[in-house]
């Protein structure tokens, strides 16, 4: 049953201050034509079952009685069908138009309410009638009317619960664009995969909401489950890669394997709510089982991990639906926002450290500490052939044929190394101890250094360039 078929017989069900909703005892009747405005209903039998008008005109009647102390009534259809609807031959109302056949039938609302207003009712033995069909769904659902009820008309405002969606909804985009900085800094592949979890968990509320916010045609609901159910998929198949790569490395390809195949197994089962309620299972399943080796290999976080996905994993046992339904932008919140906190917090730990670094620098004339979002290391300045200026940062070309990354400023590492280091163009320093020679072509000079590497020097500094090297070069 869908969510607001829950959030509606809750509230009818448990607030003192209305009147509970009436489930007319519905019978599936064969429509004959008449001069009236409605047909003549006969051969009716009980519905046994789900209300099913797929791919089919359906005709509905029950009796129902109004409470003595009713206010305003509606009946209330929520599900994927068009509907037309009269009590006690007064016509209602329609939701789209129900026809006989694809082409006579234009889709409806996926939620509609029809007001009886006082007149219409008798003392006794009120009859409704509703016609149904539902010829453009997308996909065959297991129970495509999930409501079919009378209950108070206007029903409560659904304000409140879509606050708390768009919270938990804001709250995770925060946490994607959080973790997406934090991977542009790091580069590592967990801060990219949370960055990815928080997006799709919000996504996935965004939609579970949709219904509240538009009132869209019922095919729109067909292609919102699948997409749900696609939603899900990925977010447990990226739980499921956060986890392993955290605590069990070793195991990567193998359960990576595993959960895809059983997310895809939850595509044959019944009902769009189990396909994802299976899903996510399976998801929170071979996470706790990277979890447990890294309780069990005494990782940091591992257990506080395994615990949040045990308390889950136990109220998808007990309580499924609101696990889907309700529960599930929880979990997605309490795990990712923690884990930004405390990715925060270690990068300012570690801003801290490089900075000690930095400092400890001061007293090793001989060493560059080279800081960088990874980390600091010491690089001896006999090591450094040149430095490569790139706006905030500088970029290092060694000896052994590396390059290294540090936050500097060109301008800065001028005024800081020792002589050997000199300006030959605006966006380059040479250490000139590993200098080879020169080539001129074309009126640019060019120095060459002893690694094979080439660097430009530009015309204002060649000859300086030329008289720092005094003898000791050649030219090629």
């Amino acid at each position: 049953m869908s969510r607001i078929a829950l959030l509606l017989l809750f509230g009818l069900i448990f607030s003192p201050s209305v009147v509970r909703a009436q489930t007319p005892a519905w019978e599936a009747c064969r429509a004959v034509p008449s001069a009236a405005p409605i047909p003549i209903l006969d051969d009716c039998r009980p519905v046994q079952g789900v209300i099913d008008p797929q791919g089919q005109e359906l005709w509905l009647r029950g009796v129902v009685e109004r409470p003595a102390a009713a206010g305003p009534l509606a009946l209330y259809i929520v599900g994927a069908t068009s509907s037309e609807v009269w009590m006690n031959d007064r016509w209602l109302g329609l939701n789209g138009r129900p026809g006989a056949t694809p082409a006579g039938e234009i889709p409806g609302r996926y939620e509609a309410a029809f007001p009886i207003s006082d007149s219409v009712w008798r003392t006794t033995d009120n009859v409704a009638v509703v016609r149904l069909s539902a010829f453009h769904s997308p996909v065959r659902l297991d129970a495509p009317v999930a409501v079919l009820l009378i209950a108070p008309y206007p029903w409560t405002s659904q304000a409140a619960p879509l606050a708390v969606v768009f919270v938990i909804a804001g709250a995770l985009f925060a946490a994607a664009f959080g973790f997406g900085l934090i991977h542009s800094l790091r580069r590592t592949s967990s801060s990219l995969t949370l960055a990815a979890i928080a997006a799709v968990a919000g996504v996935q509320a965004i939609l579970e909401s949709l219904r509240s916010l538009i009132p869209y045609p019922y095919p729109v609901h067909g292609w919102r489950l699948m997409g749900i159910w696609g939603l899900t998929a990925v977010f447990a198949l990226l739980l499921v890669s956060w986890t392993v790569s955290r605590f069990w490395p070793q195991g990567r390809w193998p359960l990576m394997l595993l959960a895809v195949a059983a997310v895809a197994a939850s595509s044959l089962a019944s009902g769009f709510d189990l396909k994802t309620g299976l899903a996510l299972m399976s998801g929170l399943v071979l996470a706790a089982v990277s979890a447990g080796v890294g309780v069990r290999r005494r990782l940091p976080a591992a257990g506080l991990t395994l615990a949040w996905l045990g308390l889950f994993f136990v109220i998808g046992v007990i309580f499924p639906a609101w696990l889907v339904d309700l529960s599930y932008f929880l979990f997605a919140a309490g795990l990712i926002l923690p884990l930004l906190t405390a990715e925060v917090v270690r990068l300012g730990r570690d801003d801290r450290r490089r900075e000690a670094a930095l400092t400890e620098a001061l007293a090793r004339p001989d060493c560059l500490i080279v800081a960088s979002p990874r980390g600091a290391q010491r690089v001896p300045l006999a090591d450094i052939v040149a430095v490569l200026g790139a706006d905030d940062y500088v970029e290092l070309r060694l000896t052994d044929g590396r390059s290294l990354l540090h936050s500097a400023r060109l301008d800065r590492l001028e005024a800081e190394l020792p002589s050997t280091f000199r300006r030959i163009h605006r966006s380059v320093l040479a250490n000139l101890s590993h200098t080879e020679g020169y080539e001129s072509t074309g009126g640019r000079l060019r120095l060459l250094m002893q690694t094979g590497l080439s660097l430009p020097v530009s015309r204002s500094q060649a000859p300086a360039v030329k008289a720092a090297l005094g003898s000791g070069a050649s030219e090629a």
